[in-house]
C-alpha cells in the first residue's frame, strides 16, 4: 500500500509537469506596451522541446517557436503602427491570452536616487508641483512598470512588476523625471507610451553592468560565485543581475539615465564606464542603435567631495563622444544648497524629451543640445569665449554672470566678470593680467545662469587640462 502511494505520487508529479502550462515573465503580461513598427522578442518557458503558439490579434499571421530542452523559448513578433488595445495569445497545450496590449513607444528609466525620487518626494524633500500632476495623472494611453529593488550574484529570468495605467496611485510612487517625461511624450507625440523604471538611490554606475561589461573596464575580473558572497546593491553587476536583467531584450526605443553622485569619488573611471555600461545594455538587448539619454548631476554641496565633482561632470560631457545615440543634459541651474535631490524635475524630464523629440524622433524646430564650450581667444586681459549650440547667442538671467574663473601662469584661479558681447563671452578678473585659462561652473554648488536663447543652460567646463 505505502509503495503504491509514492507510486500513485510519482506518477501524479510527472502528469503536472507534461501538462505545465506556459509561464511568462512578468514584463510580458496584461496591458503592456510593445514598441511600435518593430520586431520585437517574446519569451518564457514552457514543457522541454515543445511547440509554442503566438497569435497577435492585430495581424492574421500565427508565430511558431520551440522551446528548448529546458523548456525555454524566444520568438520574434512584428508589431503595426501605434493602436491597440489588442490580444496576444499563447497556446501551448492550453492558451494564455494577455488582454489590453497597447502598440506605441517604450523606455527605460534607470540609475539612482535623482531618477528613483517618486512623484511624492522623499522625507522632506519635495517635488514641485507633484500634486497638481498627479491630479491630471490618469492616462489610459500611458502605461507604467516598475521593477522593484532585488539584487541577484547571477542574472534574473523575472521580477514581481506589473504594468499599470497611469493613475494618481500608480504614478504617486513612480520616478518623478521617468513619469513626466512619459507623460508628455504621449500627450506629443499622440501615440500610446510604456516607461519601465529599474531604479535604486546611492548605487554607484558599476552595480548597474553586467559581467562582460565588468571585465573589459582595465582587465578588471570580478569572481562572484554562487554562495561565496552575500549579493549588494554597491557591488558590480549586482543590480544588473536583479533589475535589469528581467527586462533586457523587451522592445524599447532607448533609455533614461540619471546616475552619477554614488561615483563622485571616481571621476577619471566614469566616462570608461559608462561607455561599457550603454554598450553592455545595447548588446543584451541586440540593437546598438538603442538611444541613450543622461542627466548630468546637478550642484550641491558635495563637502569633502567637492574637488572632484567638476571631473565628474566632466566625465560625463565626455561619454557623449564615445558613445552613439547618446546626449546630456545639463542641470547646472536646477540643484540645491540643502539637497542632493533637487525638487524641480520637470524641467529635467523636459530636458530629456527635448533629446528624444529632436534627436531620436527627428522632429525638427526643437533645440535640445545645451551651448558647449568651442573656441577660446585671448587678448590682452580679456577673454572671448564662444560656443556651439548657441546660434542666435547667449542670455543670463540674472544683474550678472555667474561661475566664471580665470587663471594665470600660476594655475590659480580668481573669480571673474563676464558680459555677453554679440555671440561671445567676454571674460576678465582684475586679479590675473595675462589669463592663459578659464573655467565655468567648474566647482560643486553653483548656480548656473548662462542659456542659449532656446533657454538651454551653457554645460560647465574648463579650457585647461591642469
Amino acid at each position: 500500500m505505502r509503495n503504491f502511494f509514492f507510486l500513485l505520487v510519482f506518477v501524479s508529479a510527472c502528469c503536472l509537469r507534461s501538462n505545465a502550462r506556459i509561464e511568462l515573465p512578468a514584463i510580458i503580461g496584461n496591458g503592456m506596451v510593445l514598441q511600435q513598427r518593430s520586431s520585437v522578442p517574446v519569451w518564457g518557458k514552457a514543457k522541454a522541446n515543445h511547440v509554442v503558439k503566438i497569435k497577435p490579434s492585430w495581424e492574421a499571421h500565427t508565430y511558431s517557436v520551440r522551446s528548448d530542452s529546458r523548456g525555454m523559448w524566444r520568438a520574434l513578433i512584428k508589431t503595426p503602427a501605434a493602436g491597440g488595445p489588442y490580444t496576444l495569445t499563447f497556446t501551448d497545450d492550453a492558451a494564455i491570452v494577455l488582454k489590453d496590449i497597447l502598440v506605441g513607444e517604450v523606455w527605460v528609466c534607470s540609475g539612482q536616487s535623482n531618477m528613483e525620487m517618486p512623484m511624492t518626494g522623499y522625507a522632506n524633500q519635495p517635488v514641485l508641483n507633484s500634486n497638481d500632476d498627479l491630479v491630471a495623472a490618469g492616462n489610459k494611453f500611458l502605461r507604467l512598470f516598475h521593477v522593484p529593488h532585488a539584487v541577484s550574484l547571477t542574472p534574473e529570468d523575472d521580477c514581481a512588476g506589473k504594468w499599470e495605467a497611469a493613475a494618481p496611485a500608480s504614478a504617486a510612487g513612480f520616478s518623478a523625471v521617468g513619469f513626466r517625461f512619459a507623460k508628455r511624450l504621449q500627450e506629443l507625440l499622440n501615440v500610446p507610451v510604456g516607461i519601465i523604471q529599474s531604479t535604486w538611490g546611492g548605487t554607484p554606475i558599476e552595480a548597474w553592468m553586467n559581467k562582460e561589461s565588468i571585465q573589459l573596464f582595465g582587465g578588471r575580473t570580478i569572481t562572484l560565485p554562487a554562495g561565496a558572497e552575500k549579493p549588494d546593491r554597491l557591488k558590480p553587476t549586482c543590480l544588473y543581475n536583479g533589475m535589469i536583467s528581467p527586462v533586457q531584450g523587451y522592445g524599447i526605443k532607448g533609455f533614461l539615465w540619471y546616475q552619477g553622485e554614488a561615483n563622485v569619488p571616481r571621476p577619471s573611471e566614469y566616462a570608461q564606464l559608462m561607455q561599457l555600461m550603454v554598450n553592455g545594455w545595447r548588446k543584451t538587448w541586440q540593437d546598438d542603435s538603442l538611444f541613450f539619454y543622461y542627466v548630468q548631476i546637478a550642484p550641491w554641496h558635495y563637502g569633502a567631495r567637492k574637488d572632484s565633482t567638476p571631473y565628474l561632470r566632466e566625465a560625463q560631457y565626455n561619454a557623449m563622444t564615445r558613445i552613439p545615440n547618446s546626449g546630456m543634459v545639463v542641470s547646472m541651474d536646477k540643484g540645491s544648497a540643502t539637497t542632493i535631490h533637487p525638487p524641480d524635475k520637470t524641467t529635467i524630464s523636459n530636458r530629456l524629451l527635448y533629446w528624444a523629440l529632436g534627436d531620436a524622433y527627428g522632429i525638427k524646430g526643437i533645440a535640445y543640445q545645451s551651448p558647449y564650450f568651442d573656441r577660446m581667444r585671448i587678448k590682452n586681459d580679456t577673454v572671448s569665449l564662444t560656443f556651439k549650440n548657441a546660434a542666435n547667442g547667449l542670455f543670463s538671467t540674472g544683474t550678472a554672470i555667474a561661475g566664471f574663473e580665470v587663471a594665470g601662469k600660476d594655475k590659480k584661479f580668481f573669480p571673474a566678470t563676464a558680459r555677453i558681447f554679440k555671440k561671445a563671452v567676454l571674460v576678465k578678473s582684475e586679479n590675473v593680467k595675462e589669463p592663459l585659462a578659464v573655467r565655468y561652473a567648474f566647482t560643486d554648488l553653483v548656480e548656473g545662469n548662462l542659456y542659449n536663447t532656446e533657454g538651454l543652460p551653457v554645460a560647465p567646463f574648463r579650457t585647461d587640462n591642469w
